[in-house]
């Protein structure tokens, strides 16, 4: 008997794992997991993929960006607002480089360098350069990003097969 009731309450506890497991939210999707800069949308604290701000997360190409994330994807209008409306400063954060970006009400969120991954699969500029995808496309086979270096912000357009970070927005 105490042999059934211990097998009982085991594959009842694993019920309760298996369905927190399934019923939980991604971090990028729970509310507290965006930040209020003061602008027209909040900003993901972290990319697709990261556990944490510093983390690079994963490389969509533009044409999974917008498949996966859809009205979260940041449009160009949004990223040029960041880059016009806040505060940018080169830094380093818990290992990573990247830019700390300080919104009008003085909150922020940090961007990685995370690099990108070409269209033929290569790693480049981890640690010295971030590539973003806006929903905004350009041409048949380009679309927009935000590009950053050390010493440069701006907007540029890529192929859509390369791969580059996410970072989420919400209303």
């Amino acid at each position: 008997m105490k042999r059934l009731l211990f097998i009982s309450f085991v594959f009842s506890l694993f019920q309760l794992i298996v369905f927190s497991a399934c019923n939980s939210t991604d971090s990028n999707d729970s509310e507290s997991a965006y930040v209020d800069l003061g602008l027209s949308v909040k900003w993901a604290t972290a990319n697709v993929g990261a556990d944490a701000p510093e983390g690079y997360g994963d490389f969509y190409t533009y044409d999974e960006a917008v498949s996966k994330f859809g009205n979260n994807l940041p449009t160009e209008e949004q990223f040029q607002e960041l880059q016009n409306n806040c505060t940018w400063k080169w830094t380093t954060h818990k290992g990573a480089d990247g830019y700390k970006v300080t919104g009008p009400n003085g909150k922020s969120i940090f961007l990685p360098a995370a690099g990108n991954r070409s269209c033929e699969g290569d790693v480049n500029f981890v640690g010295t350069s971030g590539f973003y995808w806006s929903s905004t496309p350009y041409e048949p086979d380009f679309a927009t990003f935000l590009c950053f270096y050390s010493t440069e912000v701006s907007m540029n357009t890529n192929y859509r097969c390369y791969r580059f970070s996410v970072r989420l927005v919400r209303n």
